[in-house]
């Protein structure tokens, strides 16, 4: 929603400061220059992207618009699906807790918290990490390297689209200066025409190099700033776990693993401890 609104908000300002200085809006409308900024953009993009990557950057841009990120509400449920882990776990053992990380979609816990079931990563690192425990019986400073290999490999390919997007951006300038050249070549091919043709073929010409600076720093750029925050909470939500986890399994109680894991959520969307007890006693209600 935020990103629509800044979409809005640069056309806005932007359009709304050239008509208010009394330019004429129609020498902005140039499809030719967008056509060809816009498609060399595209093309470069796929040049340099395999496959993968294309996938991977078309599914972030439309979370862009569509994704609510991670908020407390979030970190909230997953906090309380991990206390019924830990609590299951200390209480019967990890054998009881086997079931429900094999088969999560089937398990009465994961079921009661959708946030967490719906988040493939967030859900097979929980899951996956707590196996090799259970099955291993893995040392906590292993337990530790292993999942930190895991948290880093996730982080570069989920880096990987901003990066893409933000090379794109860096490129849209020069792109712009593309499209003005030609029309400036265009514009000589004119050169015996009076002035006023060749003054609306050079302006023309110049909205090439506006197109191409304004898409890279009043749109792309700020996509690619937008998808690598993006990225960034997922590592977040991944150290969430791991905190929690390396807790339990170094002999914490669920209840100080639980708070350690609280506290490594970023303070603007961590819950209050007050807040947590609450969600836990109203948990254990239900």
């Amino acid at each position: 929603m935020f990103a629509i609104i800044g979409i809005f908000v640069v056309l806005g300002c932007v359009i709304g400061g050239y008509i208010l200085e009394g330019g004429n809006l129609s020498l902005l409308f140039q499809p030719v220059e967008l056509l060809i900024i816009g498609g060399a953009a595209c093309g470069a993009f796929l040049i340099s992207s395999p496959k993968k990557l294309l996938g991977m950057t078309i599914k972030g841009l439309i979370g862009v618009f569509t994704g609510k990120g991670v908020s407390k509400e979030s970190y909230l449920e997953l906090l309380l699906a991990m206390n019924e882990l830990f609590r299951k776990a200390r209480r019967e053992g990890l054998i009881a807790v086997e079931s429900h990380v094999n088969r999560p979609e089937e398990s009465t816990i994961f079921t009661k918290y959708p946030g967490v079931l719906n988040n493939h990563h967030v859900l097979s690192f929980l899951c996956d990490n707590f196996k090799v425990y259970i099955s291993t019986g893995m040392e906590p400073d292993s337990l530790d390297d292993l999942m930190e290999i895991d948290m880093e490999t996730q982080h570069k390919e989920t880096a990987m689209p901003s990066a893409a997007v933000a090379k794109v951006a860096d490129g849209l300038p020069a792109l712009g200066i593309v499209a003005a050249v030609l029309g400036v070549v265009l514009t000589m091919a004119k050169i015996s025409e009076p002035p006023e043709v060749l003054g609306h073929s050079i302006g023309a010409a110049l909205v090439g190099t506006f197109l191409g600076v304004l898409l890279s720093y009043g749109f792309v750029g700020p996509l690619a700033n937008n998808m690598e925050h993006a990225a960034n909470e997922h590592h977040v939500a991944l150290s969430v776990i791991k905190t929690g986890l390396l807790s339990t399994v170094s002999g914490g109680s669920p209840a100080v693993a639980l708070e350690f894991a609280r506290r490594a959520i970023p303070p603007a969307e961590r819950p209050g401890f007050e807040e947590l007890e609450e969600a836990l006693r109203g948990a254990k209600e239900g």
